[in-house]
């Protein structure tokens, strides 16, 4: 494919200039044939024509050198980074290989392509994020670091673009992507500008209006606002000045998206929100001095301004996990308004508008402890969590969550969430602990499982060896490891509380000689009022039902089912009699059915329950007295069975053509009471060749019948005829089969 023809007149006009500034940005990171051999490679990939324009349209070399320029110039990553987005379209669509990569670039471009085109070949499957994708998703991200950042590069750089994209459904889908999952990563790796940027656009994409009105309303009151931080300022920059440091200061407003918030909690219109803007204190200081002069900037502001002692926020003493340092404090400004201040140096301020990143450009992040204890954390909730909707919401309130540092008796340092209780301090230092732990001393003092935790106590877990984790510690536990460590640790006890409930029913059935049938034990338990198996094994471990009761009411239902079945009742509307002219007994027992892998000739039985005939889709369940019973596919009882008894379930199928034998089937039919609609029903059915009505069975209420008719039939063909045509009769509204 020719280069004119790859790209548009317009896309051709931005390549030299991207192109450009990307060098310039990178330039000095490149080794010596980089730009030659990407140079080489890209325009290969454009010959072969193989690598398509994304649902915007965006041409995908363009795309990828925005995308690139971003991680160099706003996250401040280089080479290893730029190389990998270069290049892994072409690898994706397999014009060059990951092993020539490897062996051009090396292995740290190699594995961050590994990486991009594993979590591209996901989106291609689902472009939404599912829960399982979103676990698939992270645990991609885990396998290095930068690849995370650059996934976020890549969604700033989609939102930028499609403003003014045709396609709505797709720009909502990333929208609400940006605003769910990319947000709240850039958040926690301290990309704080990115993170404002997807949340903004994002409210400008999916909620227009909205952001629009606020928009107007921050540009109509711009001209007030920087008059008062002006006025804020001023004496502020003076004393500062007086002290001889070195600073600059900027008034910064708060995002549109972050006003929306503060309008919806605290259910007010833009008027209502006061704190619109924070002032930010910059300090260029020198790395020994930097926490003595941001205080002794803290002592200048307050000795100016009254502070709100609970609105103060040190993260000066012990940084976010994410790496952000900084001091917030809010004062009282003139005219009587809250004004948020920042202060913080040059250098925490490139942690906090380029992340984890200003720390590793050149040697990625994986090897930083801080963030290798949050990966783990987020790979071991994703691997055991039992509900992946609640481990998203979990994992989201996480990301967002302050921290509180507690020590061990030893001294050890543990960061949790703020609100963390002692249960979750159990489980972040070990399962195991956590399971058997039954409460703790805090700064020497006896507390309970639920007691909320504060930074600086000193904890010393106490645990029992007969302690068992409980329903309710789901309650009061805040963090995703703990909740899932209790629900995996509850899931286990029940299973073998199951487990040998369900093997102790079993001996006792064959200690006394009965027949096992899991259709009449099944309509037993519903009978009982259980709303599943699992609470019905379970009231059997509690000893809240009695074994022997329990059988005794199995047997007296398997009596009144067998005594029904054998019963043949002749009578109907209009004095109907009907003579029965087959014996059941045996009538199939000579048709042919094919059980597992092609076994002919094998005792069976047709389940009572489902009452399959030749044509059904149907499949054996192996009984404990070792016989087996022939189920429809859709009986009833299927699923519980396959569910709890996969191993009992073997193969079966109707061999050959119907030899004539009759089957007994029951049909219930409803419909209105009209004169004649018995002697309808049963004068079709007497036409039929080889149907044969056994019995019939009517009740009529207030101008409406239910009826059930027991006929014999040969297979599903002549069943569903049969059922076709009494449809037909006047005033019969539905039939189904029993």
């Amino acid at each position: 494919m020719e280069e004119q023809a790859f790209f548009t007149p317009q896309e051709h006009k931005q390549l030299v200039p991207l192109y450009r500034r990307l060098l310039r940005l990178s330039g000095d990171t490149l080794q010596k044939d980089d730009c030659r051999n990407v140079k080489k490679q890209l325009i290969q990939s454009m010959s072969a024509g193989s690598i398509p324009r994304n649902a915007f349209n965006m041409n995908p070399i363009i795309k990828d050198m925005q995308t690139a320029i971003i991680v160099a110039e706003e996250i401040g990553m280089r080479r290893a980074s730029i190389l990998g987005i270069m290049l892994h379209e072409s690898v994706k669509y397999h014009l060059c290989t990951l092993e020539s990569v490897q062996k051009n670039y090396g292995e740290d471009v190699a594995g961050i392509i590994r990486g991009l085109v594993k979590i591209n070949e996901l989106y291609e499957k689902s472009p939404t994020i599912e829960s399982e994708n979103f676990r698939n998703l992270l645990l991609s991200f885990a396998e290095d670091m930068r690849v995370i950042l650059i996934m976020i590069a890549d969604r700033v750089n989609l939102m930028r673009q499609i403003k003014e994209s045709p396609n709505e459904e797709a720009r909502l889908a990333v929208s609400n992507e940006a605003a769910h999952l990319y947000a709240p990563l850039a958040h926690k790796l301290g990309l704080y500008k990115l993170k404002s940027e997807l949340e903004d656009l994002s409210l400008k994409y999916t909620q227009h209006d909205i952001y629009y009105h606020i928009k107007e309303k921050l540009n109509a009151t711009k001209a007030v606002r920087d008059r008062y931080i002006q006025q804020f300022i001023e004496p502020v920059r003076k004393k500062l000045e007086e002290s001889g440091l070195k600073f600059h200061i900027k008034g910064r407003t708060k995002t549109i998206h972050s006003i929306y918030q503060k309008m919806k909690k605290q259910g007010c219109p833009f008027e209502g929100v006061y704190d619109l803007f924070a002032i930010r204190i910059i300090l260029d200081s020198p790395l020994d001095k930097e926490k003595q002069e941001c205080w002794q900037v803290y002592s200048i502001v307050t000795d100016m301004y009254l502070p709100n002692p609970k609105r103060l926020r040190d993260w000066l003493s012990v940084p976010k996990s994410n790496g952000y340092e900084s001091l917030h404090i809010t004062v009282m400004g003139p005219e009587g308004k809250w004004v948020e201040v920042q202060i913080r140096t040059e250098r925490m301020d490139e942690i906090a508008e380029k992340g984890l990143a200003a720390h590793w450009r050149y040697k990625g992040i994986k090897g930083e402890s801080g963030l290798d204890e949050w990966l783990n954390s987020i790979r071991e909730t994703l691997e055991n969590a039992d509900n992946d909707a609640e481990t998203i919401d979990q994992f989201k309130l996480d990301l967002y969550k302050d921290e509180v540092f507690v020590f061990s008796p030893k001294g050890d340092l543990y960061k949790l969430p703020q609100g963390a209780t002692v249960l979750d301090f159990a489980f972040a230092i070990h399962s195991n602990l956590g399971c058997h732990c039954v409460g703790a001393k805090v700064n020497g003092r006896n507390v309970q499982l639920k007691q909320s935790l504060n930074s600086g106590d000193q904890v010393e877990i106490m645990t029992s060896t007969t302690q068992t984790p409980k329903r309710d510690w789901l309650n009061f536990v805040t963090t995703s490891k703990a909740r899932n460590k209790i629900r995996q640790a509850l899931k286990e006890l029940v299973a073998r509380q199951t487990e040998f409930a369900r093997e102790t029913l079993e001996r006792k059935f064959k200690n006394r000689k009965i027949e096992y049938d899991e259709a009449i034990l099944m309509r037993l338990i519903k009978k009982s009022g259980f709303k599943t198996v699992t609470d019905f094994y379970q009231s059997i471990a509690n000893e809240t039902t009695d074994i022997n009761t329990l059988i005794d009411h199995y047997l007296e239902m398997q009596r009144k089912e067998t005594d029904q079945r054998e019963e043949v009742i002749y009578r109907s509307a209009e004095n109907f009699n009907i003579q029965q002219a087959t014996d059941e007994k045996n009538v199939y027992k000579d048709d042919v059915l094919v059980i597992d892998q092609h076994l002919k000739g094998i005792d069976f039985k047709l389940a009572r329950c489902c009452n399959p005939i030749y044509g059904d889709e149907v499949f054996g369940f192996v009984t404990i007295s070792g016989g087996i019973k022939i189920h429809r596919c859709d009986c009833p009882n299927a699923p519980e069975l396959k569910a709890r008894f996969p191993y009992r379930i073997v193969r079966a199928r109707w061999a050959g053509k119907s030899q004539g034998k009759q089957y007994p089937i029951t049909l219930r039919i409803v419909g209105h009471d009209d004169i004649g609609i018995v002697t309808n029903i049963t004068s079709i059915i007497n036409k039929e060749d080889n149907i044969l009505l056994r019995s019939i069975s009517i009740d009529s209420n207030d101008g409406l019948f239910s009826g059930m008719l027991t006929i014999m039939v040969d297979d599903t063909n002549k069943l569903e005829a049969l059922i076709k045509k009494i449809k037909t009769v006047k005033g019969v509204k539905q039939i189904s089969r029993g």
